[in-house]
């Protein structure tokens, strides 16, 4: 019944703007995936057990290893070879980890200034860098040595950017005003 009230608020935030005549028509967060490359260390177990533990943490979730899909000798990867994890976390857990993001991460990022609205793409989803994975709390410990970088992708059911990037601020989302 939760839900049904949090689409009602937001088609009624939205509805003036975009002329919705039904609930069903207003934007809603299908999935985020949080991803990470793992660059040159797939030959280091150690930092490599290190990142899927935090990474399993971070999201409540155990990672997916994703396979390179072309060998570059310049990197020295071949085909198959796991370049980096991904969590896609939908419904409740999307939510939560929402929530947190926005509530305590960003807060936390330094020179955190808000997301540039081009960070929307055309099909009405964001893509969100996060240089330091520390800045979530539950990482937040002593041994900061070995810092990898996240990307997070929300994914939306809006029609286009504009209309994602109202959708997003009435999450509370930080967007930047538009210069």
């Amino acid at each position: 019944m939760a839900t049904a009230s949090k689409h009602s608020k937001t088609f009624d935030a939205l509805k003036g703007e975009f002329g919705y005549k039904s609930v069903m028509q207003t934007p809603r967060v299908v999935k985020v995936v949080v991803s990470t490359g793992i660059g040159k260390v797939n030959k280091d177990k150690k930092r490599t057990d290190l990142i899927l533990d935090r990474l399993a943490r971070i999201t409540g979730q155990a990672p997916a290893p994703r396979a390179a899909k072309k060998a570059i000798a310049n990197f020295k990867s071949r085909v198959g070879d796991v370049v980096g994890y991904q969590v896609t976390l939908r419904g409740n857990r999307a939510t939560a980890f929402l929530d947190k993001l926005i509530h305590i991460v960003f807060p936390r990022t330094k020179d955190f200034r808000g997301i540039s609205p081009k960070a929307i793409d055309e099909m009405g989803n964001i893509t969100i860098g996060i240089k330091e994975h520390i800045v979530f709390p539950e990482t937040s410990d002593e041994d900061s040595k070995d810092i990898f970088g996240l990307a997070v992708t929300i994914v939306t059911t809006a029609k286009n950017a504009k209309e994602a990037e109202a959708f997003l601020r009435h999450l509370g989302v930080p967007l930047q005003e538009a210069k």
